[in-house]
């Protein structure tokens, strides 16, 4: 049975410093370029049945409810990787097709990410992002789903070209590797969801290796290296523009 793929694309000095690594990066739900994701207006909190709202009312009850999941929303941080390899648009993103996008095998990778990084840890099965052409909230108090899940896996159908596959790590540990963005190292305060936590992965969960069209010479040739020191065996394609159609090609180089 052929193992699952998922892709991670990266610029060029993330992908050297995940593979230099043997890593994969978390970043806070909050951190993300979607002002939509994982957003509480996915979820209509308004519907408040009149036995819920006697003692309270129904604006606190709104309140009590509503702010639970922006807490959740606050404490999780999310992997964002891809069914594919070769989307124009998502190349595109990452520098003009300068960076690259690094192929990993989640059955090896399970036995790494299983561990308990925070208080729960979801596998890469149970998070599948879901687009949608219009919001569809689902009424809290007649809810038929887990809508924590619907709060971390709805986008809207703009991003469907990402075929995108989410890990996610609620309230990580202390003791889960994670970093500083630079930019931020200097500050005398630091907000902790600017961390990027980042478990360590075996080498063997690299599979693949794919260079984008316009990668910098110099930096490709540091890419590999630290690719093959991290998995000798790991395949390494060079992405080529396709002559006749507009789609991506693969060139094996090694």
């Amino acid at each position: 049975m052929e193992s699952i793929k998922l892709y991670k694309y990266l610029d060029a000095d993330g992908g050297l410093r995940m593979l230099s690594n043997g890593n994969i990066q978390f970043t806070n739900a909050t951190k993300l370029n979607d002002p939509f994701d994982c957003h509480l207006s996915l979820i209509d909190f308004s519907q408040v049945p009149t036995e819920r709202a006697s003692a309270w009312g129904k604006d606190v009850i709104m309140d009590l409810e509503s702010n639970r999941f922006e807490h959740n929303r606050d404490k999780t941080w999310l992997c964002s990787l891809s069914k594919n390899y070769d989307s124009l648009l998502i190349w595109s993103y990452y520098n003009c097709h300068k960076g690259i996008c690094i192929g990993i095998d989640m059955e090896k990778a399970d036995k790494y990410l299983s561990r308990i990084w925070g208080s729960i840890l979801i596998g890469y099965k149970k998070i599948e992002v879901q687009y949608k052409d219009i919001i569809e909230k689902p009424d809290f108090f007649e809810r038929k789903e887990d809508l924590w899940c619907y709060q971390l896996s709805t986008k809207a159908k703009a991003w469907e070209h990402e075929q995108e596959v989410r890990l996610v790590i609620v309230d990580p540990s202390r003791k889960t590797p994670h970093y500083v963005p630079s930019a931020l190292e200097n500050k005398d305060r630091i907000d902790y969801k600017e961390i990027r936590f980042t478990p360590e992965l075996g080498g063997e969960c690299y599979d693949s290796l794919y260079l984008g069209v316009n990668i910098d010479d110099e930096m490709r040739n540091k890419i590999i290296k630290a690719a093959k020191n991290l998995n000798p065996n790991i395949k390494i394609y060079q992405m080529k523009a396709d002559a006749n159609a507009f789609k991506l090609q693969t060139e094996p180089i090694i």
